[in-house]
């Protein structure tokens, strides 16, 4: 029985500790302790989407937040004082924590995705998997690929919220059997209407392609159009050339 049970896990930017609210916690007394008190708590409030609490009703104390980080609970109490006046965390009225950041910090896979992930690694390691064609998805592709598939996904679907954020356009949406072709409204509308019975496989096409291969494209529908006018001039009798060719019974 697959176990799709889901795990949760933190995003951190490459640049996370270069922050100012994390260097200047770093710089303090004790900061290398705050700091590790701050990423036990974002992970501690993953499942209840940045929430500090053990359910819904209880609210994790100072003394339980030391029990669960392994910490003196005045060095708790200080560091919690501390990610307040910082921003890094804020009270909420039914006396719960609630970690500020971190919804630019959470992910989440299945727990079966994982599994498979290993079995990938184990195969790698012992050269069984033989790589990927880039222009193709094989068949245990798409079994075995889930947690790797997921992560380039939210990635791409955070930079189209930023570009958003930066443009003021909408976000484009996800589409294909992975979910990691994005295209506007118009750019969708563009393709079915000038590759009618095609736009779709197409869009599946490029969609496996990503999975497979790991490749970025500034733009998918560009490179969707790249593909069929590719497609379309492979198809296409060469110009210039006789045809020599003759039926039964009939001789040059």
């Amino acid at each position: 029985m697959s176990d799709n049970r889901k795990y949760y896990y933190l995003k951190l930017k490459e640049n996370y500790f270069d922050e100012d609210a994390i260097v200047l916690l770093e710089s303090m007394q004790d900061g290398i302790l705050y700091s590790n008190i701050l990423l036990k708590l974002y992970l501690k409030s993953l499942k209840n989407g940045g929430k500090l609490q053990l359910d819904e009703n209880i609210p994790y104390t100072a003394q339980m937040i030391a029990t669960i980080t392994r910490q003196q609970v005045g060095t708790v109490e200080r560091a919690l004082q501390i990610f307040m006046k910082l921003g890094l965390v804020e009270p909420l009225q039914n006396g719960a924590l609630y970690m500020s950041n971190i919804e630019l910090l959470i992910g989440q896979s299945s727990t079966e995705g994982e599994r498979k992930r290993r079995a990938r690694l184990a195969l790698q390691e012992q050269k069984a998997l033989p790589k990927a064609r880039a222009d193709k998805c094989p068949p245990y592709q798409a079994d075995i690929c889930p947690p790797e598939i997921e992560i380039e996904k939210e990635i791409e679907i955070e930079k189209e919220r930023e570009r958003e954020l930066d443009t003021g356009q909408p976000a484009r949406a996800a589409y294909g059997r992975y979910e990691n072709v994005f295209l506007s409204q118009s750019e969708l509308d563009g393709l079915k209407a000038d590759l009618p019975d095609k736009w779709n496989y197409y869009i599946d096409r490029l969609s496996c392609h990503i999975a497979s291969s790991g490749k970025r494209y500034r733009s998918h529908a560009a490179t969707i159009y790249k593909w069929a006018q590719e497609d379309a001039a492979r198809k296409s009798p060469k110009k210039g050339i006789p045809d020599y060719s003759c039926k039964e019974g009939e001789s040059l």
